[in-house]
């Protein structure tokens, strides 16, 4: 099977700052990647390069045979783009928005109309598709996002906390949804802090710290004989300290009684 995605060599700096140092990575269709690392480690950079948001770097990323800074466009087309922190146009409708958002990527009018409405069901929100945004939850607005990240059909999936503030059942639904995509040959770059949701739906975990990857496998591989959970293996990677001492200072910190 040919990769989906292949990174080589990858580094970006800002000045004397290096925020991605020699990141190396292939992905495969049908598989889910849980990208992990420390606020700052150079995840966000990663995404923003895979999605052509950054072009100023050093390195090669070939997504679908094509060289990303040869096909920007193009590759764009075939990626589905959630991030953590999107600014959404709270005036429209979700209607508006996600009609708005199928007319970038040319798709009919009456197509759009026909996802949109069948996502917007699937996420609750039907009765809400003619209602003005700026009054939604972040939950709500949350589920707009994926569905115009979903709204093209893109072969590759890329969520960077996609559940935040999604209620329970929500959360069950995405990561049902996960599936199904990887079902369909869809490759999913998942970016999350939540451990036990990374180690319950991907398939290759890479981790992330300091601009350099220090861990890359599945769970079991990561694991070894340890038994550690992917919480545990995160905190030894990334601090090189036992955090529950950390967690026993401020416990003893608030109930010292001396004034």
């Amino acid at each position: 099977m040919q990769p989906i995605i292949t990174i080589t060599n990858l580094f970006k700096s800002y000045g004397e700052k290096q925020v991605l140092n020699n990141i190396n990575l292939t992905a495969y269709p049908g598989q889910i990647i849980g990208y992990i690392g420390p606020n700052g480690a150079g995840k966000s950079t990663t995404v923003k390069i895979l999605t052509g948001i950054i072009q100023d770097y050093t390195g090669e990323v070939v997504v679908a045979g094509m060289n990303l800074r040869d096909h920007l466009l193009e590759i764009k087309s075939k990626i589905g783009y959630v991030p953590e922190l999107a600014e959404i146009y709270d005036l429209l409708t979700p209607r508006e928005y996600l009609r708005f958002i199928g007319t970038l990527y040319h798709m009919s009018p009456e197509l759009i109309e026909e996802r949109t409405t069948r996502m917007l069901d699937s996420f609750q929100l039907l009765e809400n598709i003619d209602q003005r945004m700026d009054s939604f939850s972040k939950g709500m607005r949350q589920k707009v996002l994926l569905a115009s990240g979903l709204l093209h059909n893109p072969s590759i999936v890329i969520l960077d906390e996609p559940l935040s503030g999604l209620d329970a059942n929500a959360v069950i639904l995405v990561k049902q949804l996960l599936q199904r995509l990887k079902q369909e040959g869809k490759t999913i770059f998942y970016c999350s802090h939540m451990m036990d949701v990374v180690e319950k739906v991907s398939d290759l975990i890479v981790l992330i710290d300091k601009g350099a990857i220090v861990a890359n496998g599945t769970i079991e591989q990561l694991r070894g004989d340890s038994g550690q959970s992917l919480e545990q293996i995160f905190s030894k990677l990334t601090s090189g300290e036992d955090l529950g001492l950390r967690a026993d200072n401020i416990a003893a910190a608030m109930n010292n009684n001396n004034q």
